[in-house]
């Protein structure tokens, strides 16, 4: 039996010239904001010179936490804390992609706690309330834009964590596929790897009766596959970025999850792997997801695997439907590698000899994932099978 409640509170403003209703946005909320921003991108594509002019224009003082990296640091939303109370902060505007996103939604709910911030992601269940968060999206990618989680990583222990809280939703979020015209082909495939592995963590599931979610999913998956090369061929093409946007979005706001008994598996492991190895999120679960989907695999899973495959990959269903299976993992890992990703964790510079310490992290006494739940062992051999 399917049950839920259904609510994604996120106003999204979606396509060429929203930002015009910023100024008249924030004000439901402050006249006091603080921006977080990553390195140099913003400004020099002219965003960010844009977005103060309509701050200036509407009387709301700002001001700014730059330099938010790729697997954003609790360092970095300390910083945040303090800047928000020292300037009676109301609002925190995020400019870029997912990490600058959550480290605004991380900032914003450990405003409210006495103690140290990272006890909120260690400890969700420790928010109380969250200051709002709004944000101006310029990478398709990991849908950070409308969902209630926030991934920051801690260099000091060599973890990296997700937290969660319902008011960590945007209040509203711009999405302009104008913004993402500049991004790079290599940041392009991250991240439309990056959307389908969302996707996939939660296509591959144990409920029975869920058609409607599994059909979006694919729905998506095909679009991915679709846009996410002309993407890259042809960075300017506003049909490709605005869809590979929307499917961002609709990938991890939990439209796709509603009824589902989804616990993932890939996201876990790349996260520690991240955490040890600093490296970029989408490149590690493109890395990652063939490998775990070649060990799970088994007369249980099959059936799965074969919708997959003829649903997403075009497959025969006439073959025997191991050979779908098969031939479904096999289209995942090319199409990755198409899009010039890497396939083995050694071309990026990782061997094993850390791998202990990373499953001791992951698994440590408990299983990962419900699809097919993982232990230590089986997150190892699959670490391994990835190098």
């Amino acid at each position: 039996m399917i049950n839920f409640n259904y609510s994604i509170p996120t106003k999204i403003f979606f396509g060429k010239g929203q930002i015009s209703v910023l100024g008249s946005q924030i004000k439901k909320y402050g006249s006091k904001i603080l921006l977080v921003y990553g390195h140099n991108s913003v400004k020099k594509n002219g965003l960010y010179d844009k977005i103060v002019s309509i701050l200036k224009y509407n009387d709301i003082y700002y001001c700014e936490l730059p330099n938010i990296d790729p697997n954003p640091r609790i360092t970095s939303v300390k910083k945040g804390v303090d800047l928000c109370k020292k300037n009676s902060i109301e609002l925190i505007l995020a400019i870029g992609g997912g990490s600058v996103i959550d480290c605004a939604k991380a900032i914003g709910a450990a405003y409210y706690y006495d103690g140290d911030a990272w006890d909120i992601v260690i400890h969700p269940e420790k928010i109380t309330n969250v200051l709002p968060i709004a944000s101006i999206l310029t990478i398709a990618a990991t849908g950070s834009e409308m969902d209630q989680y926030a991934v920051i990583s801690n260099t000091e222990t060599c973890e990296k964590l997700d937290t969660y809280h319902p008011d960590m939703y945007p209040k509203f979020s711009i999405l302009d596929p104008t913004y993402t015209f500049t991004v790079s082909a290599n940041q392009t495939a991250a991240g439309t790897a990056d959307i389908m592995s969302h996707i996939l963590e939660i296509y591959f599931h144990n409920t029975k009766g869920a058609y409607l979610q599994d059909r979006m999913a694919e729905a998506l998956l095909k679009t991915c596959i679709k846009y996410g090369k002309i993407a890259i061929v042809e960075p300017e093409s506003y049909e490709a970025r605005a869809n590979l946007m929307w499917a961002s979005s609709l990938a991890i706001n939990d439209l796709l999850n509603y009824g589902i008994d989804s616990v993932w598996s890939v996201h876990p492991i790349e996260h520690e792997l991240s955490a040890f190895y600093d490296i970029s999120h989408g490149v590690g679960l493109a890395i990652l997801t063939p490998y775990w989907m070649e060990y799970v695999l088994n007369d249980n899973t099959v059936d799965k695997f074969k919708d997959y495959g003829i649903n997403v990959w075009g497959l025969s269903a006439d073959e025997d439907k191991f050979k779908i299976a098969h031939e479904s993992i096999k289209k995942t890992r090319d199409y990755f590698l198409s899009l010039g990703l890497p396939s083995s964790l050694k071309e990026i510079g990782i061997s094993d000899d850390k791998f202990s310490q990373i499953v001791n992290k992951i698994a440590n006494n408990k299983t990962v994932g419900n699809f097919v739940p993982l232990n230590a062992r089986d997150i190892m051999t699959i670490l391994k099978n990835s190098l």
